[in-house]
């Protein structure tokens, strides 16, 4: 399976936050993130033709079923870039070797 040899990332889990006003904020907790490798999928990009517009890369990350603590505020670098996530992860049950997470991640700009 792709995921044991895959591409090595490290996602950040997601906490809440009080922040200086007293609202509970959910943000990226730099304390425990996950290391996985995961399968690579492209799934749609734009290019930047002129200066100003950015360039979107959005690649969904298939990752296994044991990851906890990642929601949509989290965070994942792999391939030497940082990434966010666009999608709510779905979960994918099936016979526990097929089981995993899939995200749609997308490249923030540089």
């Amino acid at each position: 399976m792709q995921r044991r040899r895959g591409v090595p990332a490290t996602v950040w889990k997601s906490r809440y936050h009080t922040d200086n006003r007293g609202n509970e904020i959910l943000v990226a907790d730099a304390d425990g993130p996950h290391q996985v490798r995961c399968a690579l999928i492209p799934q749609r990009s734009a290019r930047a033709e002129v200066p100003g517009q950015q360039q979107i890369n959005i690649t969904r990350m298939i990752v296994d079923a044991n990851l906890e603590g990642v929601e949509l505020w989290s965070r994942v670098e792999m391939l030497g870039k940082v990434w966010d996530i666009v999608t709510p992860p779905a979960y994918h049950h099936g016979e526990r070797r097929t089981r995993h997470w899939s995200i749609d991640v997308r490249e923030r700009p540089s």
